[in-house]
């Protein structure tokens, strides 16, 4: 696990390193054992390396033989060994044993075919030095991160944003349009990033770029292709082929340990890893800590657990650091415990096995699961639905009253994803003028439920969540609190294999009899104890909504709200009221009140603090 970063321009070579080692120097933490660099009058390619493969031979950037191509690579490909046997007997060189020369022949041989060759979770760059041409390549899953800033003749491009803000050229301005979709999402969902000019590279995408001209590209595409067949015989396929997976995800030459929280995902990868050490996270707070099942499970196993309980004055002195390291305001209230439960693991590994993709391959999230009832009163025709939620929108709650008015839509005007924080309505209400937007979360998602209109609700479900959920909220958080502690995490059921097992995964095994996940938890149950199979999905909690009654924590917040700089975004007034009544327990308003808190640390972090 590593970071790059370079750029593309006309300014002359000696001043290219300097500034090309300055933006390297940024996000050390991703690479704290060495650096490499190389710069011509075109290019300039920087790295920082964290050594898990090839120790000593592994160091970048690394070149092919007659030195026309040379490539800085972020992540791990598997399945390195065997292309790499293809690559000797195609007459090929190497002079590491390190993946990454694997995949700079690779694409010497193959060129763009090589891409779906590939297992692994990576972000890189390959420059030819003759063609003057570079081109940069993006995990089919988002697994690791890819961004670039693109403005007249300027490109730049890196594994963070932050990196950018060390070369004189970079016009840090805010997209103004990123703001209220975040409001709704609680994480920046836009292609152009909460920095103006300054985009994303799509998972399974890659760009090719020659001073003049870019061209972005899908090499990459998630489509499902149900196949039926017996529950015995896709049983037996789950089994081995999340075996082979997480076999595959221990190959390292540094110790390699597991993520580990009571739910099923994490236990079932330590229960076929069975690593000497795990690591958890948890909050004092009764009903807000997992520790001691991570615990209890890592004693059957005879596993050593070390675990962090955080507290509340640790999750707000360390969400400035936070939000500095996802380079973008992120209000997942996990990114906190998973920076602890990382910073934990540092003192023991460099490599740590978790849990995260489970729901999105096999149907593990709980909106997933829709009840008999509900599903018949889904097939009634959608005026009367129309109709019943105009009625029930008027009536005191009573039961049900939620699904009702929530079912007066199609899927598709309903279902945004995993989180849906505030209406459009909503966070146009509190923002000033010129951050307020037309752009709705069904704008959004809209094309996505176009490639999938045929398939049945669950798949439309998991394909949003595969596309918005996963890369811009899961993955990110994983990759950007790991590597904010010089941690490569690993995710062994977001593998190419896995999902090649998952498109064809009839959804009758996914979501079965009110049960999630449910081949999954059979064949876990294999493994685990049932108490482990069987556990409701519950997500990680945060004890935010409690803090925020306390008037210590409430004043810091409030702190925040009234700064001079927020009037610039906010409706102050509107946006006190809401963290008033939350503290007055007249209306609890803990996501929407963290979504906004999380912008304005983040903003305070990146344009006021930096200047």
């Amino acid at each position: 696990m590593c970071g790059f970063a370079g750029f593309y321009d006309k300014i002359k070579k000696n001043e290219k390193e300097k500034i090309v080692k300055k933006m390297a120097d940024r996000i050390i933490h991703r690479g704290p054992d060495s650096d490499g660099y190389f710069c011509d009058n075109n290019i300039a390619l920087g790295f920082r390396r964290l050594s898990i493969i090839d120790l000593k031979g592994g160091n970048q950037p690394i070149f092919n033989e007659d030195k026309t191509m040379v490539i800085v690579f972020n992540g791990e490909i598997y399945n390195y060994r065997e292309i790499k046997e293809e690559l000797l007997e195609k007459g090929h060189h190497f002079s590491t044993n390190a993946d990454t020369e694997v995949v700079l022949h690779g694409y010497e041989e193959y060129g763009e075919n090589l891409f779906n060759k590939l297992r692994g979770m990576y972000a890189f760059v390959i420059y030819d030095i003759k063609k003057k041409e570079l081109i940069g390549v993006r995990d089919i899953f988002g697994i690791k991160p890819f961004y670039y800033y693109h403005k007249d003749d300027e490109f730049f491009f890196g594994s963070e944003i932050k990196s950018f803000l060390e070369h004189p050229n970079f016009d840090k301005k805010i997209n103004k349009e990123a703001l209220e979709p975040y409001l709704c999402f609680q994480s920046s969902v836009l292609n152009e990033t909460f920095f103006k000019n300054t985009y994303k590279l799509k998972p399974g995408h890659y760009l090719k770029y020659n001073g003049n001209k870019l061209i972005v590209q899908e090499y990459f595409g998630l489509d499902y292709q149900k196949q039926d067949n017996t529950l015995e015989y896709y049983e037996k396929l789950v089994k081995e082929t999340l075996e082979e997976s997480i076999k595959y995800h221990q190959i390292s030459d540094v110790e390699v340990g597991s993520y580990l929280s009571g739910g099923v995902d994490s236990s079932y990868v330590v229960s076929k890893f069975l690593p000497d050490k795990t690591f958890t996270v948890g909050f004092g707070e009764k009903g807000f800590s997992e520790i001691d099942l991570a615990k209890d499970l890592s004693k059957r196993f005879n596993i050593k657990n070390y675990a962090h309980v955080v507290s509340a004055d640790e999750f707000f002195d360390t969400l400035k650091t936070v939000e500095y390291h996802a380079d973008e305001p992120h209000a997942n209230l996990t990114m906190v415990p998973l920076y602890y439960l990382s910073k934990t693991a540092k003192e023991y590994v460099k490599v740590v096995l978790s849990g995260e993709g489970s729901d999105e391959m096999f149907g593990g999230y709980n909106e997933y699961n829709v009840s008999k009832l509900e599903n018949i009163y889904l097939h009634f025709p959608l005026f009367l639905r129309k109709l019943n939620a105009k009625i029930a929108r008027k009536l005191p709650h009573f039961p049900g009253r939620n699904t009702i008015v929530r079912d007066g839509n199609k899927l598709e005007d309903r279902y945004f994803g995993r989180v849906n924080i505030m209406s459009t309505e909503e966070a146009n209400s509190i923002l000033t003028s010129k951050y307020q937007s037309k752009l709705t979360p069904n704008d959004i998602v809209r094309p996505y439920y176009e490639k999938v209109k045929n398939e049945p609700d669950v798949l439309k479900k998991m394909y949003v969540d595969t596309h918005f959920w996963l890369p811009n909220d899961i993955l990110l958080k994983a990759d950007k609190m790991s590597m904010a502690n010089s941690i490569e995490l690993r995710v062994p059921f977001l593998d190419r294999e896995v999902w090649n097992l998952s498109k064809i995964l009839p959804t009758k095994y996914m979501v079965h009899k009110g049960q999630t996940k449910y081949i999954f938890r059979k064949v876990a149950h294999e493994s685990l104890p049932e108490e482990w199979s069987k556990r409701r999905k519950l997500g990680f909690p945060v004890p935010f909504r409690n803090w925020l009654l306390e008037d210590k924590y409430y004043k810091i917040v409030k702190e925040m709200f009234n700064k001079q700089f927020v009037k610039e975004f906010f409706d102050v007034e509107k946006i006190n009221i809401m963290l008033d009544k939350h503290h007055e327990k007249e209306k609890m308003n803990t996501r929407k009140i963290y979504t906004i808190y999380a912008f304005l640390v983040w903003y305070e972090r990146f344009f006021i603090d930096e200047k």
